[in-house]
């Protein structure tokens, strides 16, 4: 069976014939039977068409199918990983539970498939090459020359397939279909040895077990006024003279295709025309898997992987609760307005987490999230002489925001404007939620503001700094940049059981979040910021990291060590994230309420099938709180 080890799948196809062999989920097959099935998904034309995106989507399906379903995104640059890529080169660095830094694509996978991935799961050249090297000194090769073909491209399938068998579920049984994702575009130079490596692995894993599937664009020019089909032509073209045949094509576009175009495309690109799906633009990127659906592309692909069976699907994608979450976000009126104030605000995709955690929140909560971009830097005084009117649209911006969120970040460029937006939330009862670096200059503008501590800063602004609020962590390094921060999972142990963020977190007693960063909280300072008010309702098991802060005087004045982003999932959003949304638009109270009442007694609960669940109903949507002493599944 699919969801058996290796070991045991061989043994089973060993002891009967092909023609014969029975699965347990879907009877007697037509087919070899294999371990794995893969999906990979390339791109041509341009960049940025949403492969990320749509291989998610794909998995989303196959998973509704009744499938278990892994990723693993290839990028074909030279760094090992995302960890020391700047937002501006390739978007936000995402982190996994293991503490990989790893490419924004596999955010979306987790959250899509609600699965949890490890750092192989994102494949580079760096990591490749890296991992040949090492081979190779150690003298695996026997003396051989290294060499692209076979080396680099055997090292690339083996990754593949080990990666594929690791259980990503919560269960101990792998995934039926793995979905590739090949970054880049078609022709690219750094990917030629995964095209390489690609082009042997169908052949390695044999007919009716590997599925391509090409996104291209089909343009509109505006002169003409018509579908063009020649990119497409040309990106599949290239496609197949490197040794791949796309079995099914992605189209691109901005409105539905027309019949004829997609005749045309199924003539000259040689695929049928029931494998060309339409991927047009959406309202919001949870209609893709329903665009997918509608257009039965699993059927197109569960054939190609053998997995149809006398024209009956495995099961038919049950996507009810999708479909519903679609239709509310389009359906959402009641705008809450949530001020983002960072360094990298020219592009969405330095913050893609955090976008994606306020509006799971925030289509919970009914409420059309709207989220002003503040430059931090457009808030500081030099701004008001220098750049006058780009300092006035800041600070109206935030003025007129129901809340404020600062990111985690990096560097002291714009530090001294997000200390000011701190500031304002706070002197002004509104909503703050500060991650990371929003955290520690929320220390910083209190220590400064309350207890008059006009030297307060972070040694990572000012190594001299005569009061010290924020210090480097002792096992981190100040010579190696990549993997050298505290990353990955740990465990925060709440400190006050009515807090706020404890009521959000269902009275757990500890939660489990992600962590990127150098820099923490003074330890020693503790004692003086509690005297002044400010409430260190987290910390980790030592007692000496902090890791949550609270105002409990204030609305919602919250900030997080951690990144509750990395966790929201559509159906399960983050709890820091609802309870900022909720208090921005004015239904904390009501939230507190529910979210407390879930745990009825502050005992630890264990995670698990017989874990106690409560049901509540907000706003039309059932919610399910567990206690599990990680997070909360909405």
């Amino acid at each position: 069976p699919f969801s058996e080890p290796p070991k045991k799948a061989a043994a089973a196809r060993a002891s009967q014939p092909a023609s014969a062999v029975t699965d347990r989920r879907f009877g007697k097959l037509p087919r070899v039977y294999v371990d794995m099935k893969y999906v990979l998904v390339t791109g041509g034309v341009v960049s940025g068409l949403g492969k990320g995106v749509t291989a998610s989507s794909i998995g989303v399906l196959l998973k509704a199918c009744g499938l278990r379903v892994t990723s693993i995104k290839i990028d074909p640059y030279l760094n090992t990983d995302a960890g020391t890529m700047s937002p501006f080169e390739h978007g936000e660095v995402f982190v996994l539970d293991d503490g990989g830094e790893v490419d924004l694509d596999l955010g979306n996978y987790e959250r899509f498939l609600d699965i949890k991935l490890t750092r192989d799961n994102n494949i580079t050249t760096g990591k490749i090459y890296q991992a040949v090297i090492n081979k190779e000194r150690k003298g695996d090769y026997l003396g051989k020359t290294v060499q692209v073909v076979p080396h680099i491209t055997d090292e690339i399938q083996d990754w593949i397939e080990r990666v594929a068998m690791n259980p990503v579920d919560g269960t101990d049984k792998p995934a039926d279909v793995c979905v590739i994702e090949l970054g880049g575009t078609i022709g690219d130079i750094e990917s030629m040895p995964f095209i390489e490596a690609l082009g042997q692995f169908s052949y390695r894993v044999g007919p009716g077990n590997f599925c391509l599937v090409h996104v291209s664009l089909v343009p509109v020019l505006t002169v003409v006024g018509e579908q063009k089909t020649k990119p497409t032509q040309h990106s599949v073209r290239g496609l197949r003279g490197l040794g791949l045949m796309p079995d099914i094509l992605a189209c691109r576009s901005t409105q539905p295709l027309e019949e004829n175009v997609k005749l045309k495309l199924s003539q000259f690109c040689q695929v049928p025309v029931s494998n060309i799906v339409n991927l047009h633009d959406v309202t919001n990127i949870w209609h893709i898997p329903l665009l997918l659906r509608d257009q039965r592309a699993h059927e197109a692909i569960l054939k190609v992987l053998g997995l149809w069976c006398v024209g009956k699907v495995p099961q038919e994608p049950k996507l009810s609760e999708w479909t519903e979450r679609a239709s509310r976000f389009d359906k959402l009126k009641s705008p809450v307005r949530i001020a983002m104030v960072g360094k990298y605000t020219g592009i969405s995709d330095s913050y893609l987490s955090i976008l994606k955690a306020l509006l799971h929140a925030s289509v919970a909560l009914d409420r059309k999230l709207v989220v002003d971009w503040v430059p931090s830097c457009d808030l500081e005084d030099s701004a008001a002489v220098e750049t006058p009117d780009a300092y006035e649209k800041a600070w109206g911006l935030l003025k007129g925001a129901n809340g404020v969120l600062v990111p985690g970040g990096f560097g002291d460029r714009g530090v001294q404007g997000k200390i000011l937006a701190a500031k304002h939330a706070r002197e002004n009862n509104v909503p703050y939620l500060g991650i990371c670096l929003g955290m520690q200059i929320a220390v910083i503008e209190y220590a400064r503001s309350v207890m008059k501590l006009r030297d307060a800063n972070s040694t990572e602004f000012d190594p001299a700094a005569k009061t010290p609020c924020v210090i480097f962590m002792p096992e981190g390094s100040k010579t190696h940049m990549g993997a050298t921060m505290r990353l990955g999972s740990r465990r925060t142990f709440f400190q006050v059981n009515n807090c706020k963020s404890a009521k959000l977190y269902a009275n757990a007693n500890y939660v489990d979040e992600r962590h990127r960063h150098r820099y923490e909280v003074n330890p020693d300072m503790v004692s003086e910021f509690e005297k002044a008010g400010l409430s260190f309702v987290g910390r980790d098991e030592s007692g000496r990291r902090m890791e949550i802060i609270e105002l409990p005087t204030h609305k919602f004045f919250v900030g997080t060590q951690f990144h509750p982003e990395f966790n929201s999932r559509p159906g399960k959003p983050s709890p820091l994230f609802l309870g900022l949304i909720a208090a921005s638009s004015g239904q904390l109270e009501h939230l507190l309420q529910r979210t407390s009442g879930a745990v009825s007694s502050p005992t630890r609960c264990i995670a698990g099938p017989g874990a106690p669940k409560t049901k509540l109903r907000m706003n039309g949507l059932v919610s399910t709180y567990f206690a599990n002493g990680s997070s909360i599944h909405i």
